[in-house]
């Protein structure tokens, strides 16, 4: 049975919760996009609402997106609301099985609130968007390889406990250990968003496997995020402004890719970008992935270059080393993983490697936003 002192810390705890709600609730203004959703339902009442063919399309979008935005809100509000009023029953009537139930929820309303929480802060064009992933090894060879190789893992295991669909774009693994590059398309709702912060340097403090003295090293790698271009996005790539090249895929593949050009590689002229795919047995379907990534990449520069500011903060280019690290993964001479940027850290470094790095995503867009949430 719980102690009457259990029973008053889970009131309290719910009592926080539905405060925390509260206070979101009014900040985003939930009330005021209530009223908006209602003019629009009312609007396509009208008579004459479905012969505007291009308006009547913008509101049933604008209504698709207010509802969105409402109603998660308005269930994880009522439910927590229905959970404290029947958590005053049950003590009134010592009903201890319907108080065990309620605070086995707890978890659950919490972590329905962040995620809410963190849709909210998700708020830029691209964020819901899927993500494309590229990790490259620093200096340092075999070791930077193989924590290239670490990363993707993380990558992968994060997006499969999140629900994401991870697909390989291009890969290009290594004769003794790691991979030199890897590509992913990281595809689901808000996957970008929910990625853009990981981009940059990521560096590793462990005993080397690779070391016969068993000394302490230090490697880097890059991990580059930007969102997959939309289908009908207005970018005009012209034929004679690339150049592309084919060549024979390398490392592991099968035989009819080591035995044939179906690797392409496209560079597009003038910009200098340089995207590649050697994934597929086709080069149709290499090129057609390679130009997926140029595409997204040349919708990246241009909203790089509108938006000035964004990229003297995120979008600099910068060496694979020292001093220029996001976080740092400590596996000797203690645990420790630190993001340089929020100050968040844990010592559970297997966690992390396993694809558990919700909490660095979290306080990063956190860090971006002025909205605090107690």
């Amino acid at each position: 049975m719980l102690e009457y002192t259990d029973v008053k810390d889970l009131m309290r705890e719910l009592t926080q919760i539905k405060a925390s709600i509260e206070e979101l609730y009014t900040a985003l203004h939930i009330d005021d996009k209530k009223k908006q959703l209602q003019l629009l339902v009312e609007e396509t009442y009208k008579e004459n609402f479905w012969q505007d063919q291009a308006r009547s399309t913008l509101v049933q979008q604008q209504i698709t997106q207010l509802k969105k935005n409402i109603e998660p809100w308005d269930i994880l509000r009522k439910d927590i609301e229905d959970s404290i009023m029947l958590l005053e029953m049950a003590i009134d009537e010592n009903d201890t099985d319907v108080i065990g139930d309620i605070a086995s929820r707890v978890e659950q309303f919490t972590k329905r609130f962040e995620q809410l929480e963190t849709l909210e802060l998700l708020s830029d064009p691209d964020d819901d968007k899927n993500a494309i992933v590229t990790i490259h090894p620093g200096a340092g060879g075999t070791e930077s390889q193989d924590w290239a190789s670490m990363l993707m893992r993380m990558y992968t295991r994060w997006a499969e406990d999140n629900r994401f669909d991870v697909e390989i774009l291009d890969y290009m693994p290594d004769i003794e250990a790691g991979i030199k590059e890897v590509v992913m398309l990281i595809k689901g709702e808000y996957a970008y968003g929910l990625l853009k912060g990981e981009r940059g340097i990521h560096r590793l403090v462990r005993i080397s496997p690779f070391d016969s003295n068993q000394r302490r090293h230090t490697s880097f790698a890059s991990v580059d995020v930007i969102p997959e271009a939309p289908e009908d996005i207005d970018i005009e790539i012209n034929e004679s402004d690339l150049r592309i090249d084919t060549y024979r895929a390398s490392g592991a593949g099968g035989q009819h890719v080591n035995r044939t050009d179906s690797a392409v590689r496209i560079t597009h002229i003038p910009t200098g970008i340089v995207v590649q795919c050697q994934n597929e047995r086709s080069q149709h379907k290499n090129k057609a992935y390679a130009m997926k990534i140029l595409k997204s990449r040349l919708y990246e520069l241009r909203k790089r270059e509108l938006e000035k500011e964004k990229l003297e903060k995120f979008g600099e280019k910068k060496d694979i080393a020292w001093g220029n690290q996001i976080r740092s993964y400590v596996f000797h001479p203690y645990t420790m993983v630190k993001d340089h940027r929020t100050g968040e850290e844990t010592g559970s470094v297997d966690h992390v490697m396993d694809g558990d790095i919700n909490r660095f995503i979290y306080a990063y867009l956190k860090s971006l936003k002025s909205i605090k949430i107690k």
